[in-house]
């Protein structure tokens, strides 16, 4: 009988331990944007530091930890995001551009969460398409969202919310923090903003943000793509040519602008005519003397090339402000309820973005400044302030880190790696030495080539497939993507090297797309040459 109760207590005793350390798992609040850069943010030490973009995702860092070399898998906006749901490359989740429909009965993390004893919300832009799955509180944007007064769909349907959206994605995890939460258990709270997304339209209280300086220019401005494979001349993403002076900047643009027959984005005209009077009249209160300065200025050539960079990167740097204040005060409110010791905070967006590197401003590309996302996290007492690792990491990681976290089980099927042990401080002699990239979205909007290809610490190799054509590059010597060495007879057999590794990876990943070449009379009509 004593062997029974003994037996009994014990597991008594084991159950209430376990219920003990559930509670004192940590929460999780994963704040994330929209093509936000890592060279726009401070603690990143890119070009724009000297702006002070982002002093509270620097001060995130300081408390945290920066991951220097943090990757995405494709780079587009709902790919990125259906990536971390699964922890699964694009071709493995069916989300391969961003014209799916993300499958929600598919195994997510946050499914996963729930069933370890989480309580998980979101809120903001999810750019999958259909209802979230795995969530028990959840608003998002229907598609792209609008920054004023946007559309939300709720879970009793859809409303209209006045305000700025990253105001309102910020009082939503407020309100989530304060009186949703159900204190008996950790959480997962998701805030998604659509900033700094195309047409970066910044918050009232930032019009005039940044009037009175110039932004410095990136290094490669008037890149003229001599030496890139062709690909880089055929696209549709310049400054110059393709971003529009009325319609992403702002320029004499009312809401009863006359509607211009171009293929082009005009959400941002379209969201002024949901505006309401006060919203319309301070905006051009702060844009009218600006438009009238351009007009007078009479400007062509590089120096319209310039005005424009100003104009483009200024409103997307004010945008990014609204968001570095979330971050703060969603820091302050965790303070404010005591959640701060025990709570991850991270930092990270979809993917980079151009902000005039290469002349250009989107994403898609394999090179640098579209490929690497930022990735800032701070876990109270586990993780070192102010370090930083060098490590190769990417979005596809972010799915079993979560899971891991929690102390749940990483499935077999997942494809990335739990970032714990670097979060821990340890050194991982088994670490990834290279990653793997594959964008998928063409012939589309911007006409970025179909390319996959492979990144090691030193060098990268891109495949425009349907064109067969190859770019290689040393990021040690080039670091800005000049100097194009694929028929460099210096580098065959590096070449050769990283091609093996290349199709190594596409056997690791089990991609089994189709990389067929296209023929010539294909690749002459996409690119709009006559054939001979």
């Amino acid at each position: 009988m004593r062997s029974l109760l003994t037996t009994y207590y014990l597991a008594i005793s084991i159950a209430f331990v376990s219920i003990l350390s559930a509670d004192d798992r940590p929460n999780i609040v994963f704040i994330f944007t929209d093509d936000h850069a890592p060279h726009a943010i401070g603690a990143y030490d890119g070009w724009l530091k000297s702006v002070n973009p982002t002093p509270n995702i620097d001060k995130l860092a300081a408390e945290g930890m920066l991951f220097v070399n943090s990757f995405c898998t494709n780079s587009i906006c709902g790919p990125s995001r259906a990536v971390i749901q699964t922890g699964k490359h694009s071709h493995k989740n069916g989300f391969m551009n961003n014209g799916n429909t993300f499958d929600w009965n598919q195994q997510t993390f946050p499914k996963l969460l729930q069933k370890a004893g989480y309580q998980t919300a979101i809120y903001g832009k999810s750019h999958l398409k259909g209802h979230p799955q795995g969530y028990d509180s959840w608003a998002v944007l229907p598609g792209q969202g609008l920054y004023y007064n946007p559309d939300m769909i709720t879970e009793s349907g859809q409303v209209t919310i006045e305000g700025y959206c990253t105001d309102i994605v910020t009082d939503m995890a407020v309100e989530f923090l304060k009186d949703k939460r159900d204190e008996k258990k950790p959480f997962m709270l998701m805030v998604q903003h659509k900033a700094p997304h195309r047409n970066w339209m910044p918050a009232l209280r930032h019009l005039n943000l940044y009037d009175d300086i110039e932004i410095p220019e990136p290094a490669t401005l008037f890149d003229d793509y001599k030496d890139n494979a062709p690909a880089a001349g055929h696209q549709e993403l310049e400054i110059d040519r393709h971003m529009h002076i009325n319609y992403d900047l702002f320029l004499d643009l009312t809401p009863d602008f006359e509607e211009l027959p171009i293929r082009t984005d005009k959400s941002a005209w379209r969201n002024m005519q949901r505006m309401t009077p006060e919203q319309l009249k301070a905006w051009r209160a702060a844009y009218g003397p600006k438009d009238k300065a351009f007009h007078d200025a009479n400007l062509s050539g590089k120096e319209l090339v310039r005005w424009k960079y100003q104009r483009y990167a200024k409103n997307y740097l004010r945008s990014v402000k609204g968001v570095d204040e979330s971050v703060e005060t969603i820091q302050d409110t965790l303070v404010e309820l005591d959640l701060d010791d025990n709570t991850i905070v991270i930092y990270s967006s979809d993917q980079g973005f151009y902000i005039g590197d290469h002349g250009w401003y989107d994403k898609r590309w394999m090179y640098e400044e579209s490929l690497k996302m930022p990735f800032i996290l701070k876990w109270p007492g586990v993780t070192k302030p102010g370090s930083k690792t060098t490590k190769m990491v990417q979005n596809l990681d972010y799915a079993e880190t979560f899971l891991d976290i929690a102390g749940a089980t990483i499935p077999d099927d997942m494809q990335g790696l739990s970032l714990v042990p670097l979060l821990k401080g340890e050194n991982p002699k088994d670490w990834r030495k290279s990653i793997y990239y594959h964008y998928y979205e063409y012939p589309s909007v911007h006409m970025v080539p179909r390319h996959n290809g492979i990144r090691t610490n030193r060098y990268k190799l891109m495949h425009f497939y349907q064109f067969d054509e190859w770019e290689f590059y040393d990021l040690k010597s080039d670091p800005d993507e000049y100097n194009n060495l694929y028929n460099n007879p210096e580098y065959q057999s590096l070449v050769k090297r990283m091609k093996n590794q290349l199709n190594q990876l596409e056997k690791k990943y089990e991609d089994d797309s189709d990389m067929t070449v296209k023929p010539k009379s294909w690749q002459n009509e996409v690119r709009g040459i006559a054939a001979n």
